[in-house]
C-alpha cells in the first residue's frame, strides 16, 4: 500500500515545492517574479494540486507528480490574477489579501499571470529532463493541461461568463456549461494529471474524469452558496457581489437549500466513481470536505 498523506501534509509538500519553483531573477525583472511569488504564496486550499498528488498516490508514487501539481497551481493562480483585473471581475481582494494588480499594478499583474502560465509548462518539461518521467508522459501531461486550461476549457468558460455577465436570465444549462469549463476543466486536468503521472489504466482515467466532472460542478454550486451565506473574514474576498450585480447564479435559480441538496447528490456520484480505485478512502473524505466547507 502506498503511503497515505493528510491534507496538511499535502499542502506543506506543495507549498515547499512552489517556494523554489519560480527561481531567481537574472535581468532585473524582480517586480514580476515578486508578483508571481506573491500570488502563489498567499494561500488557498491547493485543491487542484492535492487532487493531482492523491490520484497519483492511489495509482503510484507522488514524487513523479510534483511538477504536475505545481504546474496546475500556477495555471490556477494565473487565472485568478487575470480574473481579478479591472477588465474582468475587478476584485480588490483575493484570499484575504490585496489582489495582485492592487499590490503591483495592472501591467505587472498581467505579466505575472503570463509568467505563471508559461512557468507551468517549464515545470513539466524540467521534470522530464530531471528523469522523473519519460518524454511520452510529459507530452501527455502538456496535451491534457493545455487543452483543459485553454479556449476549449477554462478560458472558454470565462468567455461564456463574460457573454452572460449582464444576463440575469441565464438558465441552469448556461451556468452548468460555464462552470464545467471555467471551474470543472481545471479540476478534471488535476485528476487526469495524477493518473498520467502514475501510468493509470483506461478505466481509472474514465473514473477520474467522472469524479472531476461531478466534484467540479459541486464545488462551483457550493461557491454560490457561500457567496450569500459566508463573510469576507471567512472567504477572504467580498461576498454578495453576484446578487448585488443582478447576476444569475445557482442560488438565484434554486435557492440555498436546493443547491446544497444538489451538492450532496453530485458529491455522492463523485464518490461512487472512485470504486474503480483501491484505497480510495482519502479521496472520498476529501470530496465530503469540499461539499461541507465554509470557505
Amino acid at each position: 500500500m502506498n503511503k497515505e498523506y493528510s491534507l496538511d501534509e499535502y499542502v506543506n509538500i506543495i507549498n515547499n515545492y512552489l517556494e523554489t519553483a519560480i527561481g531567481e531573477c537574472n535581468f532585473g525583472e524582480d517586480i514580476v517574479h515578486n508578483a508571481m511569488k506573491y500570488s502563489l504564496g498567499i494561500g488557498g486550499k491547493r485543491i487542484r494540486p492535492v487532487l493531482v498528488l492523491e490520484f497519483c498516490r492511489i495509482c503510484g508514487d507522488i514524487q513523479k507528480a510534483l511538477p504536475f501539481a505545481a504546474a496546475i497551481e500556477m495555471i490556477h493562480t494565473y487565472s485568478l490574477i487575470h480574473d481579478d483585473l479591472p477588465c474582468m471581475d475587478d476584485d480588490d481582494m483575493r484570499r484575504g489579501m490585496p489582489s495582485c494588480h492592487k499590490k503591483f499594478g495592472e501591467e505587472y499583474a498581467l505579466l505575472a499571470g503570463d509568467g505563471l502560465l508559461t512557468a507551468a509548462f517549464e515545470r513539466i518539461s524540467q521534470g522530464c529532463l530531471q528523469g522523473l518521467y519519460d518524454s511520452e508522459t510529459a507530452i501527455s501531461a502538456v496535451s491534457a493541461l493545455s487543452c483543459l486550461a485553454g479556449s476549449r476549457g477554462m478560458i472558454g468558460g470565462q468567455v461564456v461568463d463574460l457573454l452572460n455577465e449582464n444576463n440575469p436570465d441565464a438558465d441552469f444549462e448556461t451556468l452548468q456549461l460555464m462552470d464545467s469549463l471555467k471551474t470543472g476543466a481545471l479540476i478534471e486536468a488535476a485528476c487526469v494529471l495524477g493518473c498520467i503521472a502514475a501510468g493509470a489504466n483506461e478505466d481509472e482515467f474514465n473514473a477520474a474524469r467522472t469524479f472531476a466532472q461531478n466534484i467540479g460542478l459541486a464545488f462551483q454550486i457550493k461557491d454560490d452558496i457561500l457567496d450569500v451565506t459566508s463573510s469576507l473574514e471567512k472567504l477572504g474576498k467580498l461576498t454578495g457581489s453576484d446578487t448585488q450585480n443582478g447576476k444569475s447564479t445557482y442560488v438565484t435559480l434554486m435557492g440555498v437549500e436546493k443547491c446544497q441538496e444538489l451538492v450532496e447528490k453530485l458529491t455522492e456520484e463523485a464518490m461512487n466513481s472512485l470504486n474503480e480505485f483501491e484505497n480510495n478512502e482519502a479521496l472520498k473524505a476529501y470530496a465530503e470536505y469540499l461539499a461541507h466547507r465554509e470557505n
